[in-house]
């Protein structure tokens, strides 16, 4: 304490009343306690500093009895000041009226107390502060009581005064800790009425001691007097008022051992903050990551220690610079990792955003091979060259495990290159031919050496069902490890499925059977009751097949259950491959052929690299089934270099090129030709240019493409550069002025950006709600259906014509009023059905679109996939994807029709509902539970039937109850449920308040503003 303040002790006055929390309450000092330091003696002062230092050593807590809620709106206080006569307001009172005697009589005196304790008050503050991360509790002898029924405790300053305090004293402290340290300058802008309901009692003390009139004579002094008086009663108010709120704030709860945790959490994100800006080789706990990271790594999956070369990596010059960087790696050799912590680094040490593109990652592109794979590739390519072209602070780091022409990408994206063939699990490669297997060895004169023969008995029935030896190669590995068989289409996977199990002994239903059975009861429930009947005979032997045909939550199940060894084989085709990581033991390839078409090299690498999987197996094999005809062509492709990847910018010219310029000239990141020609230099394409162009030069492309959206009225010409001079065929000089020539986008162009709209079917879309408007059908949902459904989808569609004419003649008037406006005759439908020949022409995509229409209206009535794909004989998973894929265009459609194009406003409404309907295509109850993260139509229909029918309901539950009340529900997913409910929810206020605060906010356009800003100025 310094020398000359007065001598303040502190105590808490804590009455047991019905109040949500009960906090403790400062005691203000006595008169007695504000006598200056010039009335004791040297040995009083000496003692008082060594009762604080004790003090604050102890820990102490006050001891009360739970209260109960009091929701009255009432005063608490009535017409008392307070609650006892030392109580918290019989104190500010007694401090208040000796503030008003020394003023009247000993001013001087006065002046040097009040700055004495409101330095001492500071100082307090301070300690209160600390207190909040030290945790340190509050400790009383139950014993001690007083005959009013209060718990007195001496309470020194450093004690932890926190422990137990009101929600709204907790928020003043976090907010003070977080200000500035001079207490004393409160401006009185920070007291309105938002922020005064956190202000606490404290505070308000704080603000009325410092702030002591300065008057010196007489009658000012009187004037003084009243106004105290007056401001005493508006602050007993106040402090009534504000501790009405405390008592009905609901007290959080205050972990010792969890502060401390994330303190240290904290402190380590700082550390790894600095290190990382740093220039220091020294990465902190865990590569500029806080060690709770990896402590995460270890607990959640097991990763105790980083290979060699992922340090080698993470350690590497450019990725500590943050340069571009691409690395290449075989399948399972822990790139995966190397993406995770960088993204955390920029997320916790940066704090910089992280674009997340699935299914690839950037900042970490994950599967940077696919830059040269259709219309993905297309996509890809164009979004990582606008990136570069805007950022140049964006860090681009790819990964792939099948790279060749590395040179080409690294100078699209100006990256340099790692490289390892490490693996942490031997792979060996077999090829079969006949019954004799052979190891694919590079060294060998033909590429391959003698292994073994099979030695497995086979019936002659077996020879005939199984020429290829599957149920031999097989049953070496399951049950105990797992398999995968892959095979050239969907149906050959089913095929093969059931053969195997036909073939396998009656050992393997009993190798996990309860498991398994419980596997076909989930896959009822999520069904409808409905399982496929291939699976109901394989699963019980632990086989199942895994392509598109599938629905989303049967694949999850599946590969659930793989994942857990309860499935020990998968008969799947080769999009798995590239999709989902399920490892193997052994995989084997049914024949060198993807459709009808013969393997590629990539493609190989990818579908071998699932064998032998690192943590899982100690060893993996692939085995290629080939035939005698194949054979020279296998082992010609096995010795060859992987393909070069190419860029498919100008392939895909609507989803490519064309899409490119109307967003670059969209977006205003480039209007004229000399910029797009600029910009197209920097492309992949750009890069690869003398190899892809053989007939036209980029500037040809750029102008023909430019010509093209002209044409569409996509685009408009700004410049006076004549039409003649500036896209005919054969310009080949570019001059200045053509430089210069300018672009907009127009009103349908805009439409078609912000709806992502395929640029070959705008015009078509436009022109379909044009027509759509002179006469819409709305007694049923079959016409807004049709301007829905996919163009794509419906040039792909081969509709079965006895279920269209069957479905023809059960329409509504209503509904056969949609079909004879859009063209379709059912004496057209009646001659396809029959088979006889047409001789007017009918436009093919509008009755093949119609006719995806009739799936998805029923889909909508029936709400049953399953059902659906009986009536119209098709895969319920091609019917899932179609209804996933109307569900986007529907809401791509009706971003077209947003703002831009007015004409189209009574789609927009209208849109709202039916995107919503495609999109959980349950019935309308169950779509506000449906929103929920985890929550699908069989768990929302189960929940609606518990009672939970809102997401208010499910934000509120609680998960013990859920696991009890609702059926295969583990701990993990009702947590997941509630947690995501409640996120949910406070998304949904957060929006609300933003809406209300926007209504509130006075427009800045308002008369008179602008003009009292001038004056002040």
């Amino acid at each position: 304490m310094e020398e000359g303040g007065p001598r303040i002790r502190r105590r808490v006055s804590v009455r047991k009343r019905s109040r949500p929390s009960i906090g403790s309450s400062f005691a203000a000092p006595t008169a007695a306690e504000l006598k200056p330091s010039d009335e004791k003696d040297q040995g009083e002062e000496e003692k008082e500093e060594e009762e604080k230092e004790a003090g604050s050593r102890r820990r102490r807590t006050v001891d009360v009895r739970p209260a109960e809620n009091n929701d009255s709106e009432e005063d608490m206080f009535g017409d008392y000041d307070s609650f006892a006569e030392n109580s918290f307001l019989a104190q500010v009172d007694d401090l208040e009226q000796k503030y008003i005697q020394l003023a009247e009589h000993r001013k001087h005196d006065t002046d040097l107390a009040t700055e004495d304790l409101c330095s001492e008050r500071i100082r307090h503050n301070k300690l209160s502060i600390a207190a909040v991360d030290s945790l340190t509790e509050l400790k009383t002898d139950e014993h001690t009581k007083n005959p009013s029924g209060h718990d007195d405790v001496c309470i020194e300053p450093g004690a932890d005064l926190l422990f137990d305090v009101p929600s709204s004293q907790v928020l003043y402290f976090e907010n003070l800790q977080n200000s500035s340290n001079d207490l004393g300058d409160l401006s009185s802008k920070e007291k309105d009425w938002s922020s005064f309901s956190h202000k606490t009692v404290s505070e308000k003390l704080l603000h009325n001691s410092i702030a002591q009139p300065q008057q010196a004579d007489d009658s000012a002094s009187k004037v003084r007097t009243s106004s105290d008086v007056n401001r005493r009663k508006s602050l007993k108010d106040q402090i009534k008022s504000a501790m009405t709120g405390n008592a009905k704030a609901q007290t959080p709860i205050f972990s010792r051992t969890k502060q401390l945790k994330e303190t240290l959490l904290s402190e380590e994100i700082n550390v790894a903050k600095k290190t990382i800006e740093s220039s220091s080789d020294d990465l902190g706990p865990f590569y500029s990551l806080p060690s709770k990271v990896r402590d995460l790594y270890v607990q959640l999956k097991g990763i105790e220690k980083l290979y060699e070369w992922q340090h080698t990596c993470l350690t590497l010059n450019s990725v500590q610079e943050r340069k571009n960087l691409i690395y290449s790696l075989p399948t399972s050799g822990g790139k995966t990792l190397v993406a995770e912590i960088l993204i955390l680094q920029e997320l916790l040490c940066r704090q910089k955003d992280v674009l997340l593109i699935l299914p690839y990652v950037a900042i970490v592109q994950e599967k940077l091979h696919m830059i040269g794979e259709g219309s993905r590739g297309a996509v890809l390519e164009m979004t990582l060259a606008k990136i570069l072209y805007t950022s140049k602070t964006t860090q681009i780091i790819g990964m792939s495990a099948t790279l060749n022409n590395v040179e080409d990408l690294q100078e699209f994206l100006q990256a340099e290159y790692y490289t390892s063939q490490f693996r942490p699990v031997e792979l060996k490669e077999y090829l079969k031919i006949n019954s004799s297997i052979y190891e694919v060895d590079s060294k060998a004169e033909n590429g391959m050496t003698f292994s073994r023969l099979l030695n497995f008995k086979y019936s002659d029935t077996l020879k005939k069902m199984d020429p290829d030896h599957l149920v031999a190669l097989v049953t070496e590995v399951i049950p105990n490890y797992s398999c995968l068989v892959f095979c050239p289409t969907k149906k050959n996977c089913e095929n093969v499925a059931e053969m195997i199990c036909k073939f396998l002994s009656k050992d393997y239903l009993k190798h996990r059977e309860e498991e398994k059975l419980e596997l076909i009861k989930n896959l009822k429930n999520i069904s409808s009751g409905n399982l496929c009947p291939v699976l109901k005979h394989t699963v019980p032997f632990g086989v199942a097949y895994h392509h598109s045909g599938l629905t989303s939550d049967e694949r999850k199940l599946l590969e659930e259950a793989y994942s857990m060894g309860v499935l020990c084989l998968f008969t799947c085709t080769s999009t798995l491959a590239a999709g989902v990581n399920l490892p193997a033991r052994r995989v084997i390839l049914r024949a060198p052929y993807v459709g009808k078409d013969f393997i590629k090299r990539n493609q190989y690498k990818q579908m071998i690299g699932r064998a032998g999987r690192a943590g899982i197996d100690s060893a993996g094999e692939s085995i290629l089934i080939l035939q005698e005809k194949d054979k020279k062509q296998v082992l010609e492709f096995i010795s060859r270099p992987l393909e070069n990847c190419y860029s498919h910018l100008i392939q895909e010219l609507t989803k490519g090129i064309q899409t490119l310029f109307l967003s670059l000239i969209g977006l205003k990141i480039t209007t004229n030709i000399g910029d797009i020609y600029h910009f197209m230099n920097g492309t992949f394409f750009g890069v690869q240019q003398k190899i892809l162009l053989k007939e036209k030069s980029l500037w040809e492309i750029i102008i023909d493409s430019l010509r093209y959206l002209t044409e569409k009225g996509l685009l408009q010409k700004d410049t006076l550069v004549m039409e003649k001079d500036l896209l005919q065929k054969d310009t080949i000089y570019k001059s200045e002025e053509e430089f210069q020539c300018t672009f907009h986008i127009t009103k349908l162009g805009r439409a078609s950006f912000k709806g992502t709209i395929d640029l070959a079917y705008c015009d078509i879309l436009y022109r379909d709600l044009k027509k759509g408007l002179e006469g819409l059908v709305l007694e049923s949902f079959l016409h807004l259906i049709y301007l829905t459904t996919p163009y794509e989808m419906a040039s792909h569609c081969h509709p079965d014509w006895m279920i269209y004419f069957r479905q023809f003649n059960q329409l509504s008037p209503a509904e056969q009023n949609v079909v004879s406006l859009l063209g379709v005759s059912e004496n057209f439908i009646g001659k396809k059905a029959s088979g006889q020949a047409i001789k007017k022409k009918v436009d093919k995509d509008i009755v093949n679109r119609l006719y995806l229409s009739f799936v998805l209206y029923t889909l909508l009535r029936e709400t049953n996939i399953w059902s659906v794909s009986e009536k119209f004989n098709m895969p319920r998973g091609y019917i899932q994807n179609l209804l996933t894929g109307a569900a986007a265009f529907a809401s791509c459609v009706l971003h077209f029709c947003e703002q831009e194009l007015e004409e189209f406003w009574v789609y927009r409404a209208l849109l709202v509902e039916l995107t919503k309907k495609l999109t959980y295509c349950v019935k309308a109850e169950l779509i506000p539970l449906m929103e929920v993260t985890g929550v699908l139509e069989g768990r929302a229909k189960q929940l609606y039937n518990a009672g939970y029918k809102s997401l208010v309901h499910l934000a509120n539950a609680d998960p013990e109850v859920l696991i009890k009340t609702i059926d295969h529900l583990s701990r993990r997913q009702a947590k997941q449920i509630v947690s995501s409910a409640k996120m949910l929810l406070h998304e949904k206020a957060e929006a609300l308040q933003e809406e209300v605060e926007e209504l509130l906010r006075l427009p800045p356009d308002f008369p008179g503003t602008v003009a009292s800003s001038t004056e002040k100025a």
